[in-house]
């Protein structure tokens, strides 16, 4: 029996130490918040209770593969999100985006005009394509620069790749309505991303979330966390929570251990669930991996987000998720990735408002989860979001936008927080409140990621800031690769032999089962 530390309980840190006590490890878990879930959190707020990080849950089976493989079902309600979400656009034109991808192109040609469908459709089917190539390979195992060699032997996959082509050169070049471009480009913020900047290859994000449906757990996703926890302990993990993890401790070129309040735990395998910027630069004794810690530094952070909490008076009954857009959806990433970074002036706003009655005080009143995209909280070359009076400044704009584009809910307000990001930062250990760690800007994105098996022997990273990337499907995934790299107890770490036997695969596109228990057959954001 291997002794393996666990640093972090977000959900990869959960997911893992899940992972390695049924693979027959020996798991603590140390956590230095004084609760578990990580950027998965929730709020209670004059008796409104709110996620405070993801809002949706896409690819579901993988999410049961996690309790699959770790002793049974998850007991967790999953439920169809119809419509998936709301968009408005800044002329007026409105969509609702239906669970059914078969009536996505007539809600498209509906809202957006004839033949808006066709050039989804045309889209959709190439990034299916792109999908059956990537999906395995790609996020279910670790990566290197052979496997994308690999996928660009072949003209056809490299086609489909693109490497050339950015997520806005690939809207420009199929989707001639420029308001079906902007309801694309809105993707790359699902990996905190500049469109003008991120990979083709992540339209296969759209993609998957119609194919495979958006979901939602009653009583919140943070329930996910709350069950994962769960699991964790009644497979034998010790979980210590409000336990900060001083160092991780290296000798002989490999690692020993941890430590915590001053004193050493003994370790075989640490998995690092913080922030890999954090992991290198705060946690490694210095000289360790230079190279990797260089590249870091060199890695352009993920947007941030600002967020409001909203306790109303009154129903407004609608869809879960809402979207209105600006007018000039490209001066948003300037001002976030620009020269000069600042508060986005003309923001989109993403409202999660969901009909559960678990999240409210009663049924006079509704929770409304309000984000904007954000700069960083960077005091010395950006935005200080801790400057005297600018949280309120700022949260008094977003609402007057919200009311400027036909939805003024200032008059209902029972409570109001607001999160910034650099609460983000103090509060889930995220460098300057960057909710995916790096972003996907260029060509080699994904081999700029922090691989899930560290230069430092007996090290592993798991999480939103490694490979394969942020959200929580892309999570619970790395938490299935970093297991596999160490192996059951008793195997070599990093052996093929250690690479446990899996219960679900990433789906291919075969159509999956419309049911929540099974949303696609098995072996399957």
């Amino acid at each position: 029996m291997s002794r393996v530390v666990v640093v972090g309980a977000g959900v990869g840190g959960l997911a893992a130490a899940a992972r390695l006590a049924a693979l027959g490890h020996e798991v603590a878990l140390h956590e230095r918040a004084d609760t578990h879930g990580g950027k998965l959190g929730v709020a209670e707020v004059g008796g409104f209770t709110f996620d405070t990080g993801p809002s949706l849950l896409t690819l579901p089976a993988v999410l049961e593969d996690v309790f699959t493989a770790t002793g049974g079902p998850s007991g967790l309600a999953l439920e169809p999100v119809d419509p998936v979400c709301a968009y408005t656009f800044g002329d007026g034109a409105r969509l609702e985006m239906p669970h059914d991808p078969d009536a996505v192109p007539a809600a498209l040609d509906a809202a957006l005009g004839p033949g808006s469908g066709a050039a989804w459709r045309a889209l959709y089917e190439r990034s299916g394509r792109l999908w059956d190539l990537v999906g395995e390979p790609v996020l279910r195992r670790p990566l290197d620069l052979r496997t994308l060699l690999r996928m660009s032997a072949r003209l056809q996959d490299l086609r489909a790749v693109a490497p050339w082509r950015t997520l806005d050169g690939l809207g420009r070049a199929l989707l001639p309505d420029p308001r079906l471009r902007t309801w694309f480009a809105r993707y790359a913020t699902y990996s905190g991303s500049d469109f003008r900047r991120t990979p083709a290859v992540l339209s296969v994000t759209p993609y998957v979330e119609q194919r495979f449906g958006g979901w939602y757990v009653r009583g919140g996703l943070r329930r996910i966390a709350d069950a994962l926890l769960d699991r964790c302990r009644a497979l034998g993990v010790v979980v210590h929570l409000g336990s900060e993890v001083e160092a991780v401790t290296v000798a002989d070129g490999a690692v020993r251990g941890v430590r915590v309040g001053g004193r050493e735990v003994p370790a075989d395998v640490v998995v690092c669930n913080a922030d890999a910027s954090v992991l290198y630069e705060r946690l490694l004794p210095a000289g360790t991996a230079r190279r990797t810690r260089r590249d870091l530094r060199r890695a352009p952070r993920s947007l941030a987000g600002f967020v409001l909490l909203l306790g109303l008076d009154g129903r407004d009954p609608g869809p879960a998720h809402r979207v209105w857009f600006p007018r000039d959806y490209t001066a948003e990433f300037d001002a976030i990735f620009g020269g000069h970074p600042r508060p986005v002036p003309d923001p989109t706003i993403y409202v999660h408002a969901p009909d559960d009655p678990a999240l409210r005080p009663d049924d006079a009143g509704e929770g409304w989860f309000v984000l904007v995209n954000a700069p960083v909280h960077d005091p010395g070359r950006g935005v200080d979001w801790d400057e005297p009076g600018l949280r309120e400044r700022y949260a008094d704009h977003v609402l007057a936008t919200l009311a400027a584009r036909g939805t003024d809910v200032r008059d209902r307000l029972r409570v109001r927080e607001i999160r910034t990001p650099a609460d983000l930062e103090r509060n889930a250990g995220a460098p300057g409140g960057a909710i995916y760690g790096t972003a996907s800007h260029g060509p080699r994105a994904a081999l700029r990621r922090p691989a899930n098996r560290s230069p430092v022997p007996g090290l592993y990273l798991v999480g939103g800031s490694a490979h394969p990337g942020g959200g929580l499907p892309l999570v619970l995934l790395s938490a299935e690769i970093t297991a596999g790299l160490v192996g059951p107890a008793g195997t070599p770490a990093g052996s093929r032999a250690a690479s446990p036997p899996r219960a679900a695969r990433v789906p291919a596109r075969p159509r999956p089962s419309r049911r929540p228990r099974a949303p696609w057959p098995s072996p399957s954001r």
